[in-house]
């Protein structure tokens, strides 16, 4: 299974359903496997929330790192 995948499995089975419960969603755009970075889009009620940003550092990119070592930043685009 390839990084992306690995990414793609987390991201359904643990972060997409949280985000859901909120009325949000996210989607990956782009994976760097050279350098372990996802860029992520945040869709529906987290797109422009004021607490975005916390969302992303705090929950996405500490599960992605958690549970795939080989990300070591996850960016919003």
């Amino acid at each position: 299974m390839g990084l992306k995948e690995k990414i793609e499995e987390v991201v359904e089975k643990d972060i997409r359903p949280a985000l859901m419960r909120d009325g949000g969603n996210i989607a990956i755009v782009d994976v760097d496997e050279d350098n372990g970075e996802v860029k992520v889009k945040l869709l529906g009620a987290c797109f422009g929330c004021p607490m975005s940003q916390i969302t992303l550092a705090m929950f996405v990119e500490q599960q992605l790192r958690a549970k795939v070592p080989e990300v070591k930043k996850v960016v919003p685009v």
